[in-house]
Formats: structure tokens, C-alpha cells, sequence
């Protein structure tokens, strides 16, 4: 039997029965407005969770903290600027952005001069 034929299709719709009237248009809502819910509390909101951790993070970095970097690279904070720092790791010095910093591994015993 071919489902796209127009008896296949007339069997899967519901009966319909005389003097029952259709239900409201805000039942038809409801399962959307379900999924909405269920994607903000599984979705949305551990994200920006996740991204206030992360600028909390950014604003307490200090010189001599030990980080690593979002692309796996281990150092320590030489000097902090407002959008980059300047890192030591082995011997090599880099400047990079704060957005990189992945976590702080060592919090160094200095108190933060900002």
C-alpha cells in the first residue's frame, strides 16, 4: 500500500465527530512553550552561567598567577593591561588577550593591585 496515496492519508487523520467543537487555540501552544522552557533551563542558562564564571576569572587574574591558556599553553602572569597580559612560559615571553586564559592553575600570594 502506497502512504502518499489519498486514502492512506485520510486513514491517519482523526474522526471527526458532529457537534464537538475544536479546542482552543492556547492548547496548541502549550507543548511549544514547554520546549522554550526546557531549552532555556538546558541551554541558555548554564551558558551564561558559564560565561559570568569565566569574566569573574578574567577580572581576578593577577601577576604571578600560574594559567593555562584556551590552546593548552602553561605559564605564568608577568604583567596584567586592561585587555592583554604578558606571559612567561619556559622561556618565551607572549602577549596575549585575557579572553584566552582557559583557568588559573596557582593563585600567586600577592594581592591584586586593580
Amino acid at each position: 500500500m502506497n502512504l502518499f496515496s489519498a486514502h492512506a492519508l485520510l486513514a491517519l487523520a482523526p474522526p471527526t465527530q458532529t457537534g464537538q467543537s475544536a479546542p482552543p487555540a492556547w492548547v496548541n501552544m502549550v507543548p511549544l512553550a514547554l520546549l522554550v522552557v526546557v531549552f532555556y533551563f538546558a541551554i541558555i542558562r548554564p551558558q551564561q552561567k558559564k560565561a559570568k564564571e569565566h569574566a569573574s576569572l578574567l577580572k581576578a587574574v593577577r601577576a604571578g598567577d600560574k594559567i593555562v591558556t584556551s590552546s593548552g599553553i602553561i605559564a605564568v602572569v608577568v604583567t596584567v593591561k586592561e585587555k592583554t597580559l604578558m606571559i612567561r612560559s619556559a622561556d618565551a615571553k607572549l602577549e596575549i588577550t585575557k579572553s584566552a586564559i582557559a583557568e588559573i592553575t596557582d593563585r600567586s600570594g600577592e594581592p591584586s593591585e586593580s
